[in-house]
Order: structure tokens, then C-alpha cells, then sequence
């Protein structure tokens, strides 16, 4: 069996690189889709979801050198469950209203900002392509 999930949102906030104890780069980043529409009574609704994202090896280390709040970008994952409820995470809000977030994993993150939104303008990092780090020149962005 087989899930892939296709978002396309901004970054909320700039992303977090650490490492594994191994030594694997992992870049997290929280990345917003949003979309407007008319609810049959003729209200205007802004409806948000937040997504968890989790890159790994040279896509992390790439993530993290050219994203930043509010970069548009594509995201290609799959869906990675909370470990306690099988599904979203939930979580608190400080005014007391319950928020969830979904958790992917990328597979693909494509950047959409142009040059003068964010630095990582057009590119597109494939995990399948973190064995080999391309050289400055070969960057697309």
C-alpha cells in the first residue's frame, strides 16, 4: 500500500535544523494552507491547517539554508501519524480552544517564492537526490 500527500501553503515561522544522534540533518518546519468560501447561510469563512513538516539529510540541510517565514513552497510527503492517537496531533491553544496539526514527512519540497520573497526561489529538493550534494553552480535557485 501506498499515501502521498501534496501541499501547497507558507512557512509559519523559520525552519529548525538539528541532528540525529547518528548524525542525520532533519529540518522541521510548519508550513499553513488556507482557502476562502461562502458557508450556505452566506458568511465569508478563512479556513487555515497547519502541517508539521519533516525533511531529512541533504533536503534538510538545503531546507534550512534557503526557507524562511512566509516562503511559499510544494511539499510532497506522506503522512506520519502522532504516535498516541494515530491520527493528527491535538494540542491547546492559550485561549483554551483545542488546534491540530498533521505531521508529513517530505518527500519533495518544490520552493515557490521568487527571488525577491525568499532566497529559494524556483527550486526543488527530491529526498532521492540527498546522497549527492550538487555543486553551488548546479543550484537552480
Amino acid at each position: 500500500m501506498y499515501h502521498t500527500i501534496i501541499i501547497v501553503g507558507n512557512l509559519g515561522k523559520d525552519p529548525e535544523m538539528r541532528y540525529t544522534p547518528s548524525g542525520q540533518a532533519v529540518t522541521s518546519f510548519s508550513v499553513a494552507t488556507s482557502r476562502k468560501y461562502t458557508s450556505s447561510n452566506g458568511e465569508q469563512v478563512n479556513e487555515t491547517i497547519w502541517f508539521r513538516v519533516s525533511a531529512w539529510g541533504k533536503q534538510a540541510e538545503i531546507c534550512n539554508q534557503y526557507l524562511k517565514k512566509g516562503s511559499k513552497v510544494l511539499i510532497e510527503g506522506r503522512l506520519t501519524p502522532d504516535k498516541n492517537t494515530g491520527g493528527p496531533r491535538i494540542w491547546q491553544r492559550q485561549d483554551g480552544t483545542s488546534g491540530a496539526s498533521f505531521e508529513v514527512t517530505a518527500q519533495t519540497v518544490r520552493f515557490l517564492s521568487s527571488r525577491g520573497d525568499s532566497d529559494g526561489g524556483g527550486g526543488v529538493v527530491d529526498a532521492g537526490d540527498m546522497a549527492t550534494a550538487p555543486a553551488e553552480d548546479d543550484i537552480p535557485f
